[in-house]
Parts: C-alpha cells; sequence; structure tokens
C-alpha cells in the first residue's frame, strides 16, 4: 500500500531524539500533519486524540496507562502483524477494534522513527477520501 509522499518529506523529529516518551512530544509530532487539530472529547485530560478537520475522524488516540504514554493508532492489516512482532510494545489496541488499531507503548523500546511511521500511516488510513470530479 502507498501512502501520502508528505509523511515522508515531513522533517522528522527523530534528529537528535533518541526516545520520544511524553504527551507532549507526541501531540506535538501529530499536530505537523495538514488540517488536524488536538481535541479532549470525555472531557478527561488522561485522552488526548488527535482529529481530522475536514471529516473529523480520529487518527491518534493518547493516554497514560501504566507509568507510560501510550498511543492507538490505525494500522494496515499486513503492517500490523510485522510492527506487532517486531516490537512487544506494539499490542493490540486497548479500547479499540484490534483487527484495524494497535497500542504502542511509549517506553523507549520503539525507535521514534518507527513510531512517526506508524503515526503517518494512521494519518494517512483515516483522512478524507479524495472526491472524483464529476463529468
Amino acid at each position: 500500500m502507498d501512502y501520502d509522499e508528505d509523511i515522508y518529506k515531513r522533517e522528522s523529529l527523530a534528529e537528535g531524539i533518541i526516545i520520544m516518551h511524553t504527551k507532549e512530544e507526541i501531540i506535538s509530532f501529530c499536530l505537523t500533519f495538514a488540517d488536524v487539530y488536538e481535541d479532549y472529547p470525555f472531557h478527561d485530560d488522561n485522552w488526548c486524540v488527535i482529529r481530522h478537520k475536514v471529516n473529523r475522524k480520529v487518527f491518534a488516540w493518547i493516554f497514560d496507562k501504566d507509568g507510560h504514554v501510550w498511543i492507538n493508532l490505525k494500522c494496515d492489516p499486513e503492517w500490523r502483524d510485522f510492527w506487532r512482532s517486531t516490537y512487544k510494545s506494539v499490542i493490540p489496541a486497548y479500547h479499540l477494534n484490534k483487527e484495524h488499531w494497535s497500542s504502542v507503548i511509549l517506553d523507549g523500546t520503539v525507535p521514534v522513527k518507527d513510531i512517526e511511521r506508524m503515526v503517518g500511516e494512521s494519518y494517512d488510513l483515516t483522512k478524507p477520501k479524495k472526491r472524483k470530479a464529476k463529468k
């Protein structure tokens, strides 16, 4: 599956950053994507979501659990299995459909570049579909 080239042109936060472990760091990275905003739909500061402005779909669920920051991300099933088998901190999503969503525990074991790639994939999978022009 081809993903939006924009995520590959985006300047990586990984330059000089060894691990990504705070809510502020992951929220800041998510907000670098086009036409997105931060939301707190549960009136609970522990749960932050990052949504697309146009369709309001969530591509990142960010929360604290068990002493770490977690981020739930949508993933293509073929990549889901790869990420989950590669990193013990990428697991079936907490509170979401486990077939299409994974939780990434920001405990320092997943390289920043791979976290960024998974966030980019989630963004692409949830962004508004381009409509075909009427003839």
